[in-house]
């Protein structure tokens, strides 16, 4: 079948793959997995390993480039460029509320316990055991993705030639409450940074917390919007061009009219844009689960913050943005979480999660890794990442504070650029 052209100058082709559930029990429940493979014109004849994209998350489908650009565009020049929705997310028999509405809670925790790293990973190989069979692929992780480009160094390293990074490398080792003890102080960092910048925001914030306290407002999709939500903004301004995006749109939030101040409408749409809850709900189900191994989270980051109580508002006091973190209290107030409550409570507890990452494998690792460390990345803490990266054979990493966590968004092409570099230059030690 000749691939459709749908980006200027970049040839795309659609591949589908039915895959099993549960690995442990291949014949029973399938499910569809969905792949973009993306080729250069000048290319379309020539035998060209792929490298696969692994999307952050959890919970996310792979990115739909409109433009040969970012690192896309550096991939291109040497490989088949793979873009997989992993497992629930885009095309791949995607979940959400309706999806798992006919199970009984039970029932939907044992369905997604099935959506981590160790069958993303599974996916990938039965994917390449179909493409390429008797060929070795790249592999590119952001942010979540780089903990399933560890799981794949851990259990398939002979299907990949070469790896890399970018902001998510994480802990082999530490637990869930690790991960937030560090995580709430760089998102209190965070803050600092965003008020000292924007001098009248804390001003135009503790004005709008104050009208929600005092009466009742409603986003466009139907929920309350609470203080609590206001806080996960947060999310943004670890982002590049995301403290902008959030001041802007506290400048709009509130607005006066004749009968008195409203929120503004516009404020209200575009807040829901921000928010990825409703529509993304792997992300709130088992975010938690991505740093679990034979350990359950017990919502960790709702423990953790009990230890950080300037992030829990109250009048007269600063107010303070809340980052990736996960609360139950979501489950009460994001309407398209409300029906997987039960689960998340069950997920929550959950203490048989299997084990991620083989530290022995990973420092008998030959597989040349390349990997970009953002020092001043609010989502993956930098002293873990230099610690893993110390664990793992034949790891090179660039240390950098020029980006956020999401810099290949921004500046892809030499990202990736750059880390092919390290890559080629790498020795066996």
């Amino acid at each position: 079948m000749k691939p459709d052209i749908i980006l200027a100058g970049v040839l795309a082709k659609k591949h589908t793959f039915t895959l099993p559930l549960n690995y442990q029990n291949p014949i029973a429940e399938q499910i569809q997995v969905f792949a973009r493979e993306l080729c250069s014109p000048e290319n379309k004849d020539k035998k060209l390993p792929y490298i696969v994209f692994f999307q952050g998350g959890p919970g996310f489908a792979a990115m739909r480039p409109a433009s040969n650009s970012g690192w896309i565009r550096r991939a291109l020049k040497e490989y088949r460029v793979l873009l997989l929705d992993q497992r629930g997310t885009g095309l791949s028999t995607p979940i959400n509320y309706q999806s798992l509405q006919h199970l009984e809670p039970a029932a939907q925790a044992e369905y997604l316990s099935h959506f981590r790293a160790d069958n993303i990973i599974r996916d990938a190989e039965t994917i390449r055991a179909q493409l390429c069979p008797a060929d070795k692929w790249a592999i590119l992780g952001q942010s979540f993705g780089g903990f399933c480009v560890l799981h794949y160094l851990s259990a398939a390293p002979q299907g990949v030639s070469e790896a890399y990074i970018t902001g998510g490398i994480p802990s082999l080792t530490r637990s869930a409450d690790d991960v937030y003890l560090a995580t709430y102080q760089r998102v209190l960092a965070k803050n600092k940074q965003f008020f000292q910048r924007f001098h009248d925001a804390q001003h135009l914030v503790t004005r709008l917390a104050k009208h929600l306290l005092e009466n009742e407002v409603y986003l466009a999709t139907g929920e309350r919007l609470t203080v609590e939500m206001l806080q996960l903004l947060g999310i943004n301004i670890g982002m590049e061009q995301g403290p902008e995006s959030v001041y802007y749109l506290l400048e709009q939030a509130l607005i006066n009219t004749a009968s008195g101040t409203v929120v503004n409408p516009l404020f209200l749409n575009h807040f829901g844009q921000m928010l990825d809850y409703n529509t993304n709900p792997i992300f709130a189900l088992l975010h938690e689960a991505i740093y679990c191994q034979h350990s359950a989270s017990q919502w960790a980051a709702h423990r953790v913050r009990q230890q950080f109580p300037a992030f829990n508002y109250q009048q007269g006091k600063p107010f303070l943005f809340t980052g990736e973190m996960i609360y139950p209290w979501m489950f009460d107030q994001f309407s398209h979480l409300v029906p997987l409550k039960a689960a998340a409570e069950i997920l929550a507890y959950k203490s048989d999660w299997p084990a991620l990452y083989s530290l022995e494998q990973l420092a008998q690792n030959r597989v040349p890794v390349a990997a970009a460390i953002y020092s001043e990345d609010m989502f993956v803490e930098m002293q873990y990442s230099l610690e893993t990266a110390q664990q793992v054979g034949r790891l090179k990493y660039w240390l950098t504070s020029e980006y956020e966590h999401n810099g290949i968004r921004m500046d892809g092409e030499h990202i990736l650029d750059k880390l092919i570099s390290l890559n080629r230059g790498d020795t066996l030690r």
